[in-house]
């Protein structure tokens, strides 16, 4: 009995211990997991941070803009040249010495006026040498017809062979020829003997006199004697760009400034187009008339041509930021719509300082980056910010 007594209490010792063991590891144990998470736990956040931030890194950004048309103008304006309707240089057709002249510049003459005289004495000697020829030419003809006319009565009487009668009326025909050469020779001098008087030929104003009396002109020679030109009507020659080709049409209206003269306008009317685009310049040439009955307007003079009515099919234009010059050319970075870059070549046109015209190579619905970094690449995947 006393044995159960003094047991009891050393297992109550025991059990305390054991409690106490168990109670001391737990806590090492919290002690533990809490210096984990306060130690490590940390850690492994700020690591899943930076890995974050490494991938956000990663991915390039751009910012994208959509091309955007192209300003039109209301009046679409041109420089060009007022030129004389028509407009000759009148040469010498026959040699000779000037023994008169009777217009000087800034006269105003009509056709057939009288410009000049020549005196023309080599024309002359050949004109009097043709008429003498003509003259031989008609007596050897009167000689050859009276000959074969009596060869052939003798061959009607038997006395002379049909052979012999041949060649005399053929001899006729010769001498018949030679006296057509002849005169004609005769005419073609007594016509050109008429160039010896120059004349107008169309009305206009003398623009020039380059003669003088006794001076020795050439036939056909490059010495201008006198140019002529009518200014009562002008053309002017201007070349229409590409874009406005197609809305320029003959009989259009027009109207012409000249700086000189502010404030006023004049008239104009297309008469004529080239009709095709020159691929040099890519412009259509197209021909104005102006009425200048009233001598308002001078020929040569510098003049602005406005064109109300011409509308370009408007080209795109980009933010002079998106270009790219590389060694393939001017060219912008385009993103699809799943993100991917891809650089397209293009074709510049006007400058506009902030904006710049591209004829071709995108279109409204392009995505263009702005502001392309240097490592943007073709190919690679990006991330769009609106």
């Amino acid at each position: 009995m006393q044995a159960a007594k003094e047991h009891t209490p050393n297992a109550e010792l025991q059990e305390t211990s054991g409690l106490g063991f168990y109670s001391l590891l737990l806590l090492v144990s919290a002690l533990g997991i809490g210096a984990f998470y306060l130690g490590l736990l940390p850690k492994f956040k700020q690591r899943e941070v930076v890995l974050a931030d490494t991938r956000d890194l990663a991915v390039v950004r751009v910012k994208v803009a959509k091309p955007l048309s192209a300003p039109a103008a209301a009046v679409l304006s041109l420089s060009g040249e007022l030129k004389p309707a028509t407009e000759a240089s009148i040469l010498a057709r026959v040699p000779g010495y000037v023994r008169s002249w009777s217009v000087d510049m800034g006269d105003q003459v009509v056709a057939g006026q009288v410009l000049a005289e020549l005196d023309t004495p080599e024309l002359q000697r050949e004109s009097a040498r043709a008429e003498a020829q003509l003259a031989l030419a008609e007596a050897g003809k009167h000689l050859a017809a009276t000959t074969a006319h009596r060869w052939e009565e003798l061959l009607q009487a038997r006395t002379a062979s049909k052979q012999e009668t041949d060649e005399k009326l053929a001899d006729l025909q010769l001498k018949s020829a030679a006296v057509d050469a002849a005169r004609a020779e005769v005419q073609r001098l007594q016509q050109i003997g008429k160039f010896a008087t120059i004349t107008a030929p169309f009305a206009g104003t003398i623009t020039a006199r380059r003669l003088d009396v006794g001076q020795l002109v050439e036939a056909g020679g490059s010495k201008e004697l006198f140019r002529l030109s009518e200014t009562k009507r002008l053309r002017l020659f201007v070349r229409i760009p590409q874009a406005y080709a197609r809305s320029v049409k003959t009989g259009q209206e027009a109207e012409i400034v000249l700086p000189e003269l502010h404030g006023q306008r004049f008239k104009a009317r297309i008469v004529r187009t080239a009709g095709s685009i020159d691929p040099g310049s890519r412009t259509l040439l197209t021909e104005l008339e102006v009425d200048n009955t009233g001598g308002e307007l001078l020929a040569g003079s510098y003049a602005q041509v406005l064109l109300p009515g011409a509308q370009a099919e408007a080209p795109l234009t980009v933010a002079a930021n998106t270009l790219i010059f590389r060694s393939e050319g001017a060219q912008v970075a385009l993103v699809d719509a799943g993100g991917v870059v891809a650089f397209v070549k293009v074709t510049l046109g006007r400058d506009f300082g902030s904006s710049v015209e591209l004829v071709e190579g995108v279109t409204l619905e392009s995505r263009v980056v702005i502001n392309p970094p240097d490592s943007l690449s073709a190919g690679i995947r990006v991330e769009v910010v609106e």
